[in-house]
C-alpha cells in the first residue's frame, strides 16, 4: 500500500498538509454538524431549547468518550503496526474495533434510556428544559451503536491512508444533516426530535459509506470474515492508546455537568443555554486544532514505530505552529466580534447578551491553548498513554474542578466563565513542561523508547 510508505519518507510539511487539512475539513464539518443542530433548534423551537440540548452535552461527550478510546485506539494500533509492516496485526486491529464498538455502543446506550430521566436531572435538567433533553437523548441514544461505528471507522479509514475519504464522510453528514433537519422540525413538526433524528439518518449514510469503503479487498487492512473474534493483547492496547481521550472526554462530561448546576443556581436556564451556544462556536476552532492534530497522528505514529524520529519531532514542531495559528484567529473573532456570531443561534436579546458576554471571557486567552492540545496528542499518537493521559485529564480534575467549586461562589456566573481560560493556560504550562521533560531527560534518539 503506497500510502503509508510515504509517511516515512516524503516531506514531512507536504505529509501533514496533505493529512491535516482533509482532517481540519473534516473535524470543522463535524462542528458545523452541530452547530446546525442548535441554530435550527434555537430558531425554530426556542431559547429553551438551546438550554434543554446543552444539559446533553454531558451525555454526548460520555459518548464520544467510548467511541474515541476505540477509535483513537485503534487508529493509532493500525498506523504503529503499518509502520513496523505487520500488516496481519493491523488488519485484527480493525476487526476488534468493529467488535467493541458495538459492543460498547449497546451497553452504552441501553443503560443510558434505562435512567435517562434521572440523569438528565443530574447533568441540570430543570422541569422546563428536561423534556427538551429527553426528546433529543432518546433518539441519539437509539442510534447509538451507528454513532460509535461511525466515528471508529471513520478514524481506521483516516490511519489507513484515506484522509479525503474520512472527510468526505463527514461533510457528508453535515450536508445530509443540513437538508433533513428543516424537514424533520419544521415540514413535519417534529421539533427538537426531528434534529436528533435527522442527526441518527445522517450517521447511518456516513457509515455505510465508511464500511464499503473499508471493505475495499485491494487494501492491506479492510474488513474480512475471521478478524472480528476479540484478541485480549489487542483490546488491552487498544484501550491503553485509547485511555487518554476516553479520559479527557469523560472529564469533560464531569466538567460540563459542574458548569451546568452551577450556572442553573447562579444564571438560570438561560445561561446554561448561553454556555451552550458559546461551546459550539469556541468547538469550531478547538475541532479545526484537532484536525492538526489528527493529521499529525498518523505520520507521527508510522515514524515511530520505524524508528525515524527526526521525522517525529519535525512533524510536532510544524503542528504546534500551526495550532498556535488557529487558536490565535479564534481569540481574535471571539473576543471582538462576539454578538454577530452569537446571534446566529437565538433572536432572544437577553440570551443573545449572556452568550456574547460568555464566549468573551470563556476565550480570553484562547491562543495560549493549541501547544497543550497538540502535546497531548503527540504523546497518545507515539503510545506513551500514560503521559496522554495524564495531561488529558489535569485541565479538567487539577484545575477546572477546584475552580468551579471556589469562583462561582464570589463572582456568580462570572466566576464560571473565568474558571475555563484560568485552566486552560495552565493545563497548557503542564504540557508544555513535560515535553520539555521528555525531550530532555528520555529523548526521542534513544533506543528504548
Amino acid at each position: 500500500m503506497q500510502t503509508p510508505k510515504e509517511l516515512g519518507t516524503e516531506n514531512v510539511g507536504k505529509l501533514l498538509m496533505r493529512y491535516a487539512i482533509p482532517a481540519v475539513i473534516a473535524m470543522t464539518a463535524s462542528s458545523l454538524y452541530n452547530m446546525v443542530d442548535s441554530i435550527f433548534i434555537g430558531r425554530g423551537v426556542g431559547p429553551l431549547a438551546i438550554a434543554g440540548l446543552a444539559v446533553t452535552f454531558p451525555f454526548m461527550n460520555l459518548s464520544a468518550a467510548f467511541g474515541a478510546m476505540i477509535g483513537v485506539g485503534g487508529s493509532t494500533m493500525i498506523s504503529v503496526k503499518l509502520g513496523q509492516k505487520d500488516n496481519d496485526t493491523a488488519v485484527r486491529v480493525l476487526g476488534n474495533v468493529v467488535t467493541l464498538n458495538i459492543l460498547l455502543g449497546v451497553i452504552f446506550g441501553g443503560l443510558a434510556i434505562m435512567f435517562l430521566n434521572p440523569i438528565l436531572r443530574f447533568f441540570g435538567a430543570s422541569d422546563n428544559t428536561i423534556g427538551y433533553a429527553y426528546d433529543y437523548m432518546l433518539v441519539i441514544l437509539l442510534g447509538n451503536v451507528v454513532t460509535h461505528l461511525y466515528l471508529g471507522l471513520n478514524s481506521v479509514l483516516r490511519a489507513t491512508g484515506y484522509p479525503r475519504k474520512a472527510m468526505n464522510a463527514t461533510i457528508a453528514t453535515v450536508i445530509i444533516n443540513t437538508i433533513l433537519d428543516p424537514i424533520f422540525i419544521y415540514g413535519l413538526d417534529m421539533g427538537i426530535r426531528g434534529a436528533a433524528i435527522a442527526t441518527v439518518i445522517a450517521q447511518v449514510i456516513a457509515l455505510a459509506f465508511v464500511w464499503w469503503k473499508l471493505s475495499d479487498k485491494k487494501d492491506y487492512v479492510h474488513l474480512q470474515r475471521g478478524i472480528y473474534g476479540l484478541r485480549s493483547k489487542i483490546v488491552k492496547n487498544i484501550l491503553g492508546i485509547g485511555l487518554s481521550p476516553f479520559c479527557m472526554q469523560t472529564c469533560a462530561c464531569l466538567v460540563v455537568i459542574l458548569i451546568n448546576t452551577s450556572l442553573h443556581t447562579h444564571g438560570g436556564d438561560l445561561a446554561i443555554g448561553a454556555y451552550g451556544i458559546a461551546n459550539r462556536i469556541t468547538f469550531i476552532f478547538v475541532m479545526v486544532v484537532m484536525g492538526i492534530c489528527q493529521g499529525m497522528q498518523p505520520i507521527a505514529g508510522y515514524n515511530y514505530g520505524a524508528r525515524q524520529f527526526e521525522r517525529v519531532t519535525e512533524v510536532l514542531k510544524k503542528a504546534i505552529i500551526l495550532a498556535t495559528i488557529v487558536m490565535t484567529i479564534g481569540f481574535a473573532v471571539c473576543v471582538f466580534i462576539p454578538t454577530p456570531i452569537v446571534s446566529l443561534f437565538t433572536s432572544d436579546p437577553e440570551l443573545t447578551r449572556i452568550s456574547a458576554n460568555a464566549l468573551r471571557i470563556i476565550n480570553c486567552l484562547f491562543m495560549f491553548v493549541g501547544v497543550g492540545m497538540v502535546t497531548g496528542n503527540f504523546f497518545q499518537s507515539i503510545g506513551k498513554a500514560k503521559i496522554s493521559i495524564f495531561l488529558s485529564t489535569t485541565r479538567q480534575l487539577l484545575f477546572l474542578v477546584p475552580l468551579l467549586l471556589v469562583l462561582p461562589h464570589y463572582f456568580g456566573t462570572t466566576g464560571v466563565w473565568v474558571t475555563i481560560p484560568i485552566s486552560d493556560v495552565l493545563s497548557s504550562i503542564v504540557a508544555v513542561a513535560m515535553l520539555w521533560h521528555f525531550y530532555r531527560h528520555e529523548g526521542l534518539k534513544q533506543n528504548n523508547l
